[in-house]
C-alpha cells in the first residue's frame, strides 16, 4: 500500500532524511519511532503530498505521490487520512459540522445521508452526545477522538497517525489504542508516529527506529521483546547512541 524508496529531505543546510526505505502492506500498522526533531511528521506529510522529497520516491497504491495531477492528489487525500496530533478541528464549527465538512466537499450524499453517517461514526467513537459541542468545550481526549472520527468519515484505506496519544491520561490513551486496533482489524493500513512505546508495541505489526536521518532498525514487537540489546531498548531507556 505504501512504499518509500531512497527518500531524502533537507531544509537549507539541515539534513532531515537520507536514504529512507520502508513499506507498509495492506492492513498492516507500521510504528515510526525516534526522538523529537527526527522528521517523523515530515514523512507523514510527504506521503499525502504536503512535502516533496529532494530525491527518492513515495508510492501509494503504486502511484508516485509527487507526480499526481491536482485531481489525483484530491483522490489520494480521500483515500489517505491524516490524524493530526492536536485533532486540528475547525474552532468555529461544531463537532457535527467538523465531520460534515469533508462529506459536503467530496461526496454527493444528501442531507439525511450525511446526518446518518455522522451519527453512526460518532456512536462508534463514543461521541454520540457531543455532536452539538464546539471544540473548545471538548477535553483533549475528546478532541483527539473527534479528529480520528473525522479522519475515518470518508472511509479511507490508509490512516496516518501523528502522536494520537500525546498528552492523554491512561484512560483516554487506552480508548485511542483500542480504536486504532479496531480500525486495523477492518483492514485499514496505517502508520503510527509516536513516542508512546507501550501503545506502539500493542498496535503495531512492525516498528522502525529513525536515527540521524535513517531507519537504523526495524523489527516486530515479538522481536523487540526477544532482543534486549536492540537499539530500540536503548532509545526508550534514554541512553545515548
Amino acid at each position: 500500500m505504501i512504499k518509500v524508496t531512497h527518500f531524502s529531505k533537507s531544509y537549507g543546510n539541515k539534513l532531515v532524511h537520507k536514504n529512507i526505505n520502508f513499506h507498509v502492506k495492506k492492513g498492516e500498522c507500521l510504528g515510526l519511532i525516534g526522538g523529537s526533531g527526527t522528521g517523523k511528521s515530515v514523512l507523514l506529510r510527504s506521503i499525502i503530498g504536503l512535502e516533496s522529497p529532494d530525491s527518492g520516491s513515495i508510492l501509494v497504491n503504486n502511484k508516485n505521490v509527487n507526480f499526481l495531477s491536482e485531481n489525483e492528489t484530491i483522490q489520494l487525500r480521500q483515500q489517505v487520512s491524516y490524524v493530526f496530533q492536536g485533532g486540528a478541528l475547525f474552532d468555529s464549527l461544531s463537532v457535527f459540522d467538523n465531520l460534515a465538512y469533508p462529506l459536503k466537499e467530496h461526496t454527493q450524499l444528501s442531507g439525511p445521508e450525511i446526518f446518518q453517517k455522522i451519527h453512526s461514526t460518532l456512536t462508534q467513537f463514543g461521541l454520540a452526545d457531543s455532536a452539538k459541542l464546539m471544540p473548545s468545550q471538548l477535553s483533549g481526549g475528546m478532541q483527539k477522538r473527534v479528529g480520528l472520527a473525522r479522519a475515518m468519515i470518508m472511509n479511507p484505506n490508509i490512516l496516518l497517525y501523528d502522536e494520537p496519544t500525546a498528552g492523554l491520561d491512561p484512560f483516554n490513551t487506552k480508548r485511542i489504542q483500542e480504536l486504532i486496533i479496531h480500525l486495523k482489524q477492518t483492514g485499514v493500513t496505517s502508520i503510527l508516529v509516536t513516542h508512546d512505546m507501550p501503545v506502539a508495541l500493542e498496535v503495531c505489526d512492525r516498528l522502525a527506529l529513525l536515527l540521524n536521518g535513517e531507519i537504523v532498525e526495524e523489527m516486530s514487537p515479538q522481536e523487540f521483546f526477544k532482543s534486549p540489546q536492540a537499539l530500540m531498548h536503548r532509545f526508550i531507556h534514554g541512553e545515548s547512541f
